[in-house]
């Protein structure tokens, strides 16, 4: 070895990690820290630049975390780079507002999605990019390592062992990336207790705790009023189920959030049982435990839910019904975000979810001028995974069909999108070009925020009819079956006539008369449940929804 060289230090990040705990010392009793002390412990522990990952589920939120964070004084704490899966809370965008943070890598925007969108225009934030859950989980163990990883978690012993009930969601892969990697992990709980239901994270990967004032922030996403379900969306649901998931034979399946998808699930144990699919469809899920699931799962239809994350007033109907969900010993349920988006993207023959904007190639996107939602685990859902290496009929089917009838090498994932023709007034859902290649441009990044590329689309079902973008032969053909299905959008209007009767005759455009649909049957009197009581009364009494959801 040359002698003039310098000796390489070989542990520069366990000695960066020594020293950001030295500075806490002064705001901890061990690992416990009183709430009072932790805008103090964060301006000690951060340094300018640093990547922290704060913890924003779709569900789960380290708000008083968040809230401390905000808290901090800018010239201490300045220029973060956020990872994370969620901007969810108002104080996520008050640190950029307040120049605590510059950079953000994440997943989806949900109630802050206007906000951001101002942010971006004004160029207040940078946008590294706006990843699937998996895409982001990963680069957690690549390049974007988070240095301090800010959690939440239901209780905490006094060794600062976590449990985390039900609500596991990201915060499995989001500790492990940060604690494996020198970085320091903090927990905010919602109590402390002498002997935890179970250990999900154990206190050698945890370095402080604090009991926050108030409990974190579980939002009930996955809950859906089934009075607001509309006959439009009864008739789509009815499509839905005896043009694709009774001809494919669909049996592991993930639904997306949305009345769409509510009404199928509704359907189910009624139309979906007048039709004899009991035991031939919908039997294996990756999914939240959906209250509007509930009858589905009473009649016998569903065998299996593991879920990405828990939902409000569910607790007891999980804990009484074992044999269908994922539960400990404890009987609180164990999600696992990254587990079930891999189920998802590979164990799943079929997505099927709803979406803001579709093009004529069927790109699609949540992504619009004005509001920037992002896209959570649909690119993962619904993208057809070409490392799956095990067959099913569907999968199968769907290949078959994308290749010409004949015996293909793989499969082809069923990806449906259901949507209405028109969004609102004023803004239809069929559109000649996504508004994402102008944010494109606006946010700089070197792709449009796209959220399922089209050659991933299976079908398109609206109130108009289903479109199998499989049996296309062409891009005219594919753009035309679109078009058929529009409606009286702009996109819908500029159809060749004569091409989507051709394609109607060959049965890759079909109506609902073409399906054996009466859309005059297409009542509300078919949903199993008709409002959250109705759910109520068929979990038994078991599932307690939010005060929110009690109208009643």
């Amino acid at each position: 070895m040359n002698a003039l060289q310098p000796i390489r230090t070989w542990n520069h990040e366990a000695l960066r990690r020594q020293a950001r705990l030295e500075r806490s010392t002064p705001f901890s009793r061990g690992k416990a820290v009183a709430a009072r002390d932790m805008v103090s412990l964060l301006e000690a522990l951060l340094e300018p630049g640093d990547r922290v990952c704060l913890e924003g589920n779709n569900q789960k939120q380290a708000d008083f975390l968040a809230e401390s964070l905000a808290a901090c004084s800018p010239q201490r704490v300045h220029d973060l780079h956020l990872v994370q899966s969620v901007l969810a809370l108002p104080a996520h965008i008050e640190l950029f507002e307040k120049g605590i943070a510059r950079r953000l890598d994440f997943s989806f925007a949900g109630p802050q999605a206007h906000r951001l969108a101002r942010l971006v225009q004004s160029r207040s934030i940078e946008i590294g990019a706006i990843h699937t859950y998996l895409e982001l989980f990963g680069r957690y163990f690549i390049d974007l390592t988070p240095q301090v990883c800010l959690i939440a978690a239901q209780a905490a012993d006094a060794e600062g062992n976590l449990y985390l009930g039900p609500n596991t969601e990201d915060t499995p892969v989001i500790v492990e990336a940060t604690a494996f990697k020198s970085g320091i992990v903090i927990a905010q709980v919602n109590e402390q207790l002498e002997r935890l239901p179970r250990v999900d994270i154990p206190a050698s990967w945890v370095d402080f705790f604090v009991v926050a004032p108030t409990p974190n922030h579980i939002e009930p996403l996955f809950t859906r009023d089934p009075r607001h379900i509309t006959e439009i969306q009864v008739l789509m649901a009815m499509m839905a189920i005896k043009g694709i998931y009774a001809e494919y034979g669909v049996e592991r399946l993930n639904h997306g959030i949305g009345f769409d998808t509510a009404a199928i699930e509704l359907l189910l144990p009624t139309y979906g049982e007048s039709l004899g699919l009991k035991g031939k469809i919908a039997r294996y899920w990756a999914l939240n435990p959906h209250p509007t699931l509930i009858p589905a799962i009473e009649a016998g239809f569903v065998e299996r839910v593991h879920s990405f994350g828990s939902e409000v007033g569910m607790e007891a109907y999980v804990a009484a019904r074992p044999d269908i969900f994922f539960p400990g010993a404890d009987g609180s349920l164990r999600s696992n975000r990254a587990f079930c988006q891999t189920a998802g993207l590979y164990a799943c023959d079929l997505f099927i979810g709803s979406t803001l904007q579709i093009d004529l190639e069927g790109n699609s996107s949540t992504a619009t001028l004005g509001r920037i939602t992002g896209f959570g685990g649909a690119p993962n859902m619904g993208s057809d995974a070409r490392g799956r290496r095990h067959a099913s009929a569907a999968w199968l089917k769907a290949g078959q069909e994308k290749n010409g009838g004949q015996t293909p090498a793989r499969g082809q994932k069923l990806v449906v999108q259901t949507v209405e023709t028109w969004r609102e007034p004023g803004h239809p859902a069929f559109v000649e070009r996504l508004d994402a290649w102008q944010l494109k441009q606006d946010m700089g990044m070197a792709l449009p925020p796209i959220m399922i590329y089209g050659d991933d689309v299976s079908h398109i079902v609206t109130e108009e009819g289903m479109a199998n973008l499989l049996l296309c032969r062409s891009p005219e053909e594919r753009e035309q079956a679109i078009r058929g299905v529009a409606g009286y959008t702009p996109v819908g209007m500029a159809r060749d006539h004569a091409l989507v009767e051709n394609l109607r005759d060959r049965g890759i455009i079909r109506r609902p008369a073409d399906m054996g649909i009466d859309v005059r049957d297409a009542t509300r009197d078919l949903l199993a449940a008709r409002s959250i009581k109705d759910l109520v009364r068929a979990s038994g009494g078991l599932y307690q929804p939010p005060k929110q959801f009690r109208n009643w």
